[in-house]
């Protein structure tokens, strides 16, 4: 390897460890909890009720009213806590996954983009499309889909394994795509290689004019979520691309369950690799 070549691996790394901390909140230590914020919003705890509505009439009048909380590396690490203001929840040893796995594609030239199903505020795939700019990667897009209105509410006669599913009344997680595309600009990572879906998966991602994936990033918590994406999406992951799970062991019960029952209907034997206990990967065998 030449001079020029360790440098550029270095700077390259450099802005990616930045990026990913910065897209976490790990570089500000972000834990403070806001009332009015992600934490209350639409919570089933009448405590927390109250703590948003309080806080949402004083957002009317220009104030923030948020409490400091300790901030706990070693939980951002695996993404245990919730980030009030950063882009991604997912923690930063997922962030690398995702790292691993996008760099490993473009420099064995494993042909294909990228997708990510359920960006909340963006910080997964804003984290794809930097991991592309730091490779100087131009052929790849990467395919933002999300109902950019949160999660469905359980369709339980269908999807048995969601009855009782609250997520949907979980406003937090309901993220705009007007957000979302600016959140990418504020990064300075908006441009035509990124494209967005928009509506509930069964209605975009069987019709999505993707033709090849490299890596597929699957968050939509729920079994039906999950079985949605992975049915339309994992026939056209290539060989030597990878398939990331990020809700498979803490939503084992659904989103794990859809997981391995699509697994088995389809004879998939690749062996699942724990991320950090809530999300895992496997790569196609060619």
């Amino acid at each position: 390897m030449t001079t020029s070549e360790t440098r550029t691996d270095f700077t390259r790394g450099l802005y990616l460890d930045l990026l990913k901390r910065t897209l976490t909140g790990a570089v500000t230590e972000d834990n403070d909890s806001i009332l009015g914020g992600v934490r209350t919003q639409g919570s089933p705890s009448r405590k927390k009720a109250l703590a948003d509505y309080v806080g949402r009439a004083a957002g009317r009048f220009g104030f923030e009213l948020a409490y400091k909380k300790p901030y706990d590396p070693s939980l951002r690490e695996v993404g245990r806590d919730w980030p009030a203001r950063a882009d991604s929840m997912i923690g930063l040893r997922r962030m690398e996954n995702i790292q691993h796995c996008v760099s490993t594609v473009v420099t064995e030239e494993i042909p294909g983009d990228l997708i990510e199903t359920g960006v909340w505020r963006g910080g997964a795939t804003i984290f794809m499309r930097g991991v592309l700019k730091a490779f100087d990667d131009t052929s790849r897009t990467v395919w933002v889909a999300d109902s950019f209105q949160g999660l469905p509410p359980p369709d339980a006669a269908r999807y048995p394994a969601d009855a009782g599913d609250r997520l949907h009344k979980q406003t937090g997680l309901a993220v705009g795509v007007d957000i979302v595309r600016h959140n990418f600009e504020r990064y300075g990572l908006l441009d035509d290689q990124v494209k967005f879906l928009v509506g509930w998966f069964k209605d975009t991602l069987p019709t999505a004019p993707v033709e090849k994936l490299a890596v597929m990033r699957l968050d939509g918590d729920m079994y039906e979520s999950t079985q949605q994406a992975i049915e339309a999406l994992y026939p056209k992951l290539s060989p030597g691309g990878f398939c990331i799970v990020d809700d498979y062991g803490s939503h084992a019960s659904q989103c794990g369950r859809a997981i391995d029952d699509y697994r088995a209907a389809h004879g998939i034997a690749e062996e699942i690799v724990d991320i950090d206990g809530f999300g895992a990967y496997w790569r196609k065998s060619a």
